[in-house]
């Protein structure tokens, strides 16, 4: 799957760094407050040192949670090139055409320029090679692909589960009243709009085309119907804040892991020290700009 980056590399490169600003302000300055209030609230934790523990357990469950599935998903996919590997070996066979005839060789060593669909030349007989395999190069672009698309689907996952916690709440604050219903829904799409450009750069980088990219994001929106419903269907809301109150730390340890692990090592291996001062900015103004969400929204 091919991705189409916005005008090059250095600008997928910049929104990258305004996705990495983005989500550590959605973090910092929106979920972890939030996540106190929603487990202070459920009257589950007596005190608030206590809600601080549970808030920072539920943090390191939703980090650890996604690095255990990147790791899962690298160890399936180095067991499946290992027995493809093995595969093309036991397949592989080569074909030589002399003034002698034909015949079949199991290996060979001449002199010759191996091509990438590997013919032989520059030899005195015409040695063709079928190789029934991958090439090494295209085996490496192959698992690089692979691994990136992981953490757009983990990106994907955390934003389905964020989204979910927006229905609860828009549905919860029109429970409370028309007024207290329309704040929160403006509110709520505010603080969504610089998100899902960072989100958008992510499942780019990730190897998503635009229109795969635009059909995930608006999939990931519609869990947030279903947040709506669950919250309409339960006849007590405090009932149902306890039960999800570890959804908003859960999801802060999901973007932890999308910032810092898999999105920020991509803008480390920037080697222009312009460029990479201009992702910087851009990190900066993600951040700025959540801030800046957060002054206009509360």
């Amino acid at each position: 799957m091919n991705s189409m980056p916005l005008g090059g590399g250095g600008t997928l490169r910049l929104l990258l760094g305004f996705a990495v600003g983005g989500l550590l302000g959605d973090v910092f300055l929106h979920l972890l407050p939030e996540s106190f209030e929603a487990l202070k609230n459920s009257g589950a934790y007596p005190s608030d040192e206590s809600v601080l523990r549970a808030c920072g357990i539920w943090i390191l469950v939703g980090l650890f949670t996604f690095i255990l599935v990147e790791l899962l998903f690298a160890v399936h996919r180095r067991l499946q090139d290992e027995h493809e590997s093995y595969e093309a070996k036991k397949n592989d066979d080569c074909v030589a055409v002399t003034k002698h005839g034909n015949g079949v060789m199991d290996s060979f060593s001449i002199g010759g320029v191996q091509h990438g669909n590997g013919t032989v030349c520059g030899t005195e007989g015409n040695i063709y090679s079928n190789v029934n395999g991958p090439n090494a190069s295209n085996k490496a672009t192959t698992d690089n692909a692979d691994l990136i698309h992981i953490s757009g689907y983990l990106n994907l996952v955390a934003n389905g589960i964020d989204n979910f916690s927006h229905g609860l709440a828009v549905a919860g604050s029109f429970i409370a009243g028309t007024k207290v219903g329309l704040i929160t829904t403006f509110a709520i799409l505010l603080h969504e709009i610089p998100h899902e450009v960072g989100d958008f750069a992510i499942l780019l980088k990730s190897g998503f085309t635009r229109w795969q990219a635009a059909r995930a994001q608006l999939s990931t929106a519609a869990i947030g119907v279903l947040g709506a419903v669950a919250a309409l269907s339960v006849e007590r809301v405090d009932f149902l804040g306890r039960c999800t109150s570890w959804i908003l730390p859960f999801t802060a340890g999901g973007f932890i892991n999308i910032a810092l692990i898999g999105v920020l090592p991509e803008l480390l291996k920037e080697r222009n020290p312009r460029e990479s001062l201009k992702q910087f900015f851009c990190v900066f103004l993600g951040l700025s700009t959540m801030a800046a969400v957060q002054l206009l929204t509360h």
